[in-house]
């Protein structure tokens, strides 16, 4: 992978990691328009995810400072109801990385129809969100301390968990299904960006422990000036197209976003 690629690969990540277009997806993308090999992409995807995460932390830094504050005050207050649906959240997506690693991993080396294929389903889950909510109403949870309840956290990690898939929008996921049991827009858009922290961070912290423990050769295959490079505009980007996302779930229609979904789609099936 060279300077130049690592750097347009780190702005697609950047973009596209807030908007509910996968940002897995359009690394795969770019990776065959660019002729990218792909030994060693697996590890640049995590790094650039890792970089986008670190962004989030930037923008959400108060609201994740107050949760902080409040949880280790070790009484169950909005904090700590805060932080305990996150990691309710987080259990679907666990299980799927103990359990079936291997199989996620095997995605990413896929062929390029599969990225078609994750996209329209994200096409429908966005439509479908965007429309159901013009035509009824979902009963408010009993428990929606927060904004959202425990069961709508969990639902939301099962939406996540599917979302390991390229093609299959992480934030479109989880937005579109938070919306769909009931989670207004301003209270999901934060949830959304804040859940994915712990699951990036852990996976990029293992990493590093085994390349420490020398079970794993530093920057393997993609090289540690093409990581750097990467990591770096993925960050720059990442803190532009989040500020920018957060206003987009509130106010736009996320029709949009599944009209260019399934545009990107038809295009990988035709020329693909």
């Amino acid at each position: 992978m060279s300077w130049w690629q690592a750097i347009l690969l780190g702005l697609v990540q950047g973009l596209t990691e807030f908007l509910p277009v996968s940002s897995s997806g359009h690394l795969m993308i770019f990776k065959e328009l660019l002729g990218v090999d792909g030994e060693g992409f697996l590890d640049f995807t995590v790094t650039v995810h890792f970089a986008t995460v670190l962004a989030t932390i930037v923008v959400f830094w108060k609201a994740i400072w107050q949760l902080l504050k409040g949880f280790f005050k070790f009484q169950y207050n909005d904090e700590t109801d805060y932080v305990c649906k996150i990691l309710v959240s987080l259990i679907p997506v666990a299980l799927v990385g103990v359990l079936f690693k291997d199989q996620v991993d095997a995605l990413f080396s896929g062929a390029l129809w599969q990225v078609g294929v994750g996209l329209c389903i994200t096409a429908c889950l966005l439509w479908v969100s965007d429309s159901a909510g013009k035509r009824f109403k979902v009963p408010v949870a009993k428990d929606q301390r927060n904004g959202i309840s425990y069961w709508q956290a969990f639902v939301v990690g099962v939406a996540q968990a599917f979302a390991v898939a390229p093609g299959v929008s992480r934030s479109g996921s989880t937005i579109a299904t938070g919306l769909l049991t009931g989670v207004k827009r301003e209270n999901m858009a934060q949830f959304s960006f804040l859940m994915v922290l712990i699951p990036i961070i852990g996976e990029q912290t293992l990493d590093l422990l085994k390349t420490a423990m020398g079970s794993e050769p530093v920057a393997a295959g993609a090289g540690s000036l093409a990581l750097a490079l990467g990591f770096a505009a993925a960050f720059v980007s990442g803190l532009f197209a989040c500020k920018v996302m957060i206003a987009v779930v509130k106010k736009a229609k996320l029709m949009w976003f599944a009209a260019y979904c399934l545009l990107v789609a038809l295009l990988i099936f035709i020329l693909g």
